[in-house]
């Protein structure tokens, strides 16, 4: 028997055997959701992440808020540009050194961000919210040893 180019192909597992393929699927779908939301508002996802930590912050300087996010300085510096254009961020020079900046939400930042973060609930509670408290902190919590394990840092922002 003449064996067949088809015979000698190694095994292709399914692309939806993997659970890479579910989570990306449900994440796209959560964070669509999330963007068209908050876009009504005027504020992309990655200008959300900078607003709530500023929110939690205060003033602190770029260099600083890219850490925490996992971020590069050229994107806060971005991001901070359209926020302030926005008149949602200040940008403040130090007062010994010019060269020292400071980002702090303006007082329409500041009454924004509860009304993205509630939007930010609602879109958790209409894709998670029938999942039975259990399963969910199930989820939550292997979700959080993989960040830990792999040492994720950078915070997701589309």
């Amino acid at each position: 028997m003449k064996e067949t180019p088809l015979a000698r192909r190694p095994l292709v597992s399914p692309l939806d055997a993997h659970l890479g393929y579910w989570l990306r699927f449900v994440s796209n779908h959560v964070s669509h959701a999330f963007s068209r939301r908050i876009a009504a508002h005027g504020v992309t996802v990655a200008e959300w992440v900078v607003l709530r930590a500023l929110f939690d912050a205060g003033a602190v300087m770029p260099s600083i808020l890219a850490e925490r996010l996992g971020m590069t300085r050229g994107a806060i510096t971005r991001l901070a540009d359209r926020l302030v254009a926005k008149t949602l961020i200040v940008r403040t020079a130090g007062a010994d050194d010019l060269r020292t900046q400071t980002l702090a939400l303006t007082e329409a930042g500041h009454a924004l961000v509860p009304v993205l973060s509630s939007l930010a609930d609602a879109n958790d509670a209409e894709f998670f919210g029938s999942i039975d408290p259990a399963t969910h902190a199930t989820i939550a919590a292997a979700m959080k040893a993989i960040v830990r394990r792999k040492g994720l840092r950078s915070v997701p922002v589309d």
